[in-house]
């Protein structure tokens, strides 16, 4: 249902349409015929017809009707119609104008209706999508975490100190798991809902990439990856816990995607815009870098890589398709942009650049 306000701005645009090229009819009204009129008024109808809801519509029909009589049709100012043809005429041009205006109306009402069943359908498709890739990803994690607590309370079962230790690291690598997929549904429900609200502090981005390695050791055990930052790098004002979950999903996403044995590489640099020294308005960039020497993306697919639930074509099973597009949403939350391209030797290669404020690391910070 349109809002009254919309509605009362919708009664205002019909009559003064209806007005306008009433108007300017009249100041040529003695050099071209009234039907050419007559079809301009009904022109103007049809295009009310597209943009407008039917009472408005009607409205503009029926002033149409009465202003073609009142100022084209002789006598002028008066609804009295001298001859029947003139009359025959009018009585055409308001069921034209009705039939026309109900028509658009309805055709407009069934392409909204297409509209809103596609969405509709491509919802389910991306629900179906994300039902079917959580059912893979959380239920793994469940299971073993479920299985390996089954296994320690068994008491009829002696287990020696090295078979629970390692139930237990698969129970915390099952959690690590199954923390990062709820964090990422959890992150995409409040991107979704505009409730990110970035809070910058002083952030040192070396460390914050070093605990995210950190916290994928396992992930990474069959990698060789490296951090390259200056010594001298300064912090920056950026949210520490959307910088973390960026550099998580990553760093992650590169573990995953690429084989045994690549090469992962962080680089963190510190950068003014050039073209701005001069002036008082300086431009500090924190550029962040992401590269590998795996796969790379498939050229037909890597505008799609951003996408909510989008998954390559011929990648691994699992996965719910929603670590890189939270990854894009909270850079931008930060006035940041991320891009991703194919390195020229192989491999992927993602840049994410935040103009923000920077303090160096040897300056005291003033809270």
């Amino acid at each position: 249902m349109v809002p009254l306000k919309n509605q009362s701005h919708q009664y205002l645009i019909s009559i003064l349409s209806v007005a306008v090229v009433s108007l300017l009819g009249l100041a040529v009204r003695d050099i071209i015929d009234y039907k050419i009129i007559g079809y301009l008024l009904l022109f103007l109808v049809s295009i009310l017809a597209i943009f407008l809801e039917i009472r408005q519509v009607l409205l503009a029909a029926i002033l149409s009707a009465v202003a073609l009589d009142f100022l084209f049709i002789k006598p002028y100012y008066t609804l009295h119609i001298d001859n029947a043809q003139d009359a025959l005429l009018l009585l055409l041009f308001f069921i034209i104008a009705l039939i026309n205006a109900v028509l658009t109306y309805k055709i407009k009402r069934m392409q909204k209706a297409i509209h809103m069943k596609e969405a509709r359908v491509n919802t389910m498709k991306l629900y179906n999508t994300l039902l079917d890739s959580l059912s893979h990803e959380l239920r793994t994690p469940i299971a073993t975490i479920i299985g390996s607590i089954d296994t320690l309370q068994q008491k009829n079962v002696n287990l020696t100190a090295d078979s629970k230790d390692n139930l237990f690291n698969e129970i915390e690598k099952a959690s690590m798991k199954l923390n990062y997929q709820v964090e990422n549904l959890l992150n995409m429900s409040r991107l979704e809902s505009g409730y990110i609200l970035p809070k910058s502090d002083w952030c040192d981005v070396k460390e914050l990439a070093y605990n995210a390695c950190n916290r994928l050791s396992e992930e990474l055990k069959g990698h060789k990856w490296t951090i390259l930052a200056d010594d001298n790098l300064p912090l920056f004002k950026l949210d520490y816990g959307l910088m973390e979950q960026i550099l998580y999903n990553l760093i992650y996403n590169a573990s995953q995607y690429t084989p045994k044995g690549a090469k992962i590489q962080i680089e963190i640099k510190y950068d003014v815009d050039a073209d701005y020294e001069a002036h008082m308005n300086v431009i500090k960039k924190c550029i962040i870098t992401i590269a590998d020497d795996g796969y790379g993306f498939p050229e037909a697919e890597i505008d799609r890589a951003f996408d909510k639930f989008y998954r390559l074509q011929n990648s691994k099973t699992g996965g719910t398709g929603l670590g890189l597009s939270i990854v894009k949403g909270f850079v931008e939350a930060q006035n940041g942009t991320i891009k991703l391209s194919n390195a020229e030797e192989g491999g992927a290669v993602f840049e994410m650049t935040f103009a923000v404020d920077c303090l160096a690391t040897n300056t005291v910070v003033n809270e």
